[in-house]
């Protein structure tokens, strides 16, 4: 069959194999060739959401930059002979065959990362195949969560608090920018949200790591979040999100205790805006990010999801590295995005930004390639045009 994008609302029902498998291709390459991270920094590394964006980038630096082995978990859709499988089916289908290339370890599991069956899967393999975990990435994005206790399934919602909120955002597909009122939430949408993305699940994970002495001593690990700029703080981190994203900083707290006894360190890292499913569906974070991406190529600052990931492990997450802290604790790689320079800029765009301009005092275009990029579209190289078959990489 012949793969082209197929775009509904904020996804893309469709995944090019081979477009997937070459994007995975670009970032091995420039670790492989660009990167400094530090063979055997790292031997035995988990990733919980390890098939596409920071995650998946988190798996290929620790494998091709570290030597590591890794074990990824992620909950994908497998391919038909005529329906494409999700970019994340794909995309951990290549990064194990190019792992296998090199003599690397590399095993997937898929499934529900928030359940206990998964965790017993886990636990059984490390047993059986690593031994001990020295780095635990957790990278999880999903809008639902079953619990594992009581099976009830939690929604998170994206709304302000308190009061409705008026503010500007861009139609992706269109170009146009408009202002639009968002509701706020109420308290169980703010409780739903907190129990789907907050830290209660990167407890349960260490908890049962720890159960089963699976962590090697001195064992890290780190949970990625994002908290912006002001222009996104009433929709981000004063919102729904900001309650989720403090329950994580709450959780590193508790998880900090916890490893003191082998000696480890959990923390929360704070990261660069991204295109990613999950920023495409928040209302303002597509308007702050075409003007970000376009202040930051012409600051000579802006770096892809792989550059920044390998600029973590290196400065901030290597044995002796000098952690760039904030007063609460957190890893902060945002330094770049939030660098006075390129806020002023962002900050003066920002009011005088509509549809007629944006093309001028924003990146749109490479907002919206950026987006096909993360199932396969777009990518030098592949002939787009061509058979293939969607249950293979090449």
């Amino acid at each position: 069959m012949i793969v082209k994008p197929r775009i509904r609302g904020f996804i893309c029902t469709t995944a090019h194999p081979r477009g997937c498998a070459a994007h995975v291709d670009q970032q091995i390459n420039y670790v492989t060739e660009h990167g400094t991270a530090s063979r055997g920094a790292f031997q035995n590394v988990l990733v919980l959401g390890c098939s596409g964006g920071y995650g998946l980038a988190s798996r290929i630096v620790a494998g091709f930059g570290c030597g590591a082995k890794t074990l990824g978990v992620s909950f994908e859709k497998a391919p038909t002979e005529n329906k494409t499988a999700s970019a994340g089916w794909y995309n951990n289908k290549a990064f194990e065959s190019r792992a296998a290339q090199q003599g690397l370890y590399a095993k997937t599991l898929d499934g529900d990362a928030f359940s206990d069956a998964m965790r017993e899967q886990v636990l059984a393999t490390i047993k059986a195949d690593l031994g001990k975990i020295d780095l635990v990435v957790y990278s999880l994005a999903s809008p639902v969560r079953q619990h594992p206790k009581t099976d009830v399934l939690h929604r998170s919602s994206i709304k302000p608090l308190g009061e409705v909120l008026d503010i500007k955002t861009v139609h992706v597909e269109k170009g146009e920018v408009s202002a639009v009122a968002l509701e706020p939430a109420t308290e169980q949408e703010i409780a739903d949200t907190v129990t789907v993305m907050g830290g209660e699940d990167w407890e349960y994970w260490i908890d049962a790591l720890l159960a089963e002495d699976l962590l090697a001593p001195n064992a890290k690990t780190v949970a990625y979040t994002y908290i912006g700029s002001e222009l996104t703080w009433p929709i981000y981190w004063e919102g729904t999100l900001g309650k989720a994203k403090a329950d994580l900083d709450r959780a590193s707290g508790e998880i900090q205790q916890k490893l003191q006894s082998i000696g480890g360190d959990a923390r929360v890292a704070v990261l660069k805006a991204i295109v990613s499913q999950a920023s495409a569906a928040i209302p303002v974070v597509p308007l702050y990010a075409a003007l970000l991406f376009r202040v930051m190529k012409e600051q000579g600052s802006h770096e892809e999801c792989i550059e920044h990931i390998e600029r973590l492990f290196t400065t901030q997450l290597l044995s002796g590295a000098h952690m760039r802290l904030d007063d609460s604790g957190r890893i902060r790689v945002d330094d770049l995005e939030l660098a006075e320079t390129v806020q002023a800029e962002v900050k003066r765009r920002w009011p005088v930004v509509d549809t007629q301009n944006l093309p001028e005092l924003g990146d749109l275009a490479g907002f919206r390639a950026d987006f096909l990029k993360i199932f396969g579209f777009g990518i030098e190289g592949v002939d787009y045009d061509a058979e293939v078959d969607p249950q293979r990489i090449s």
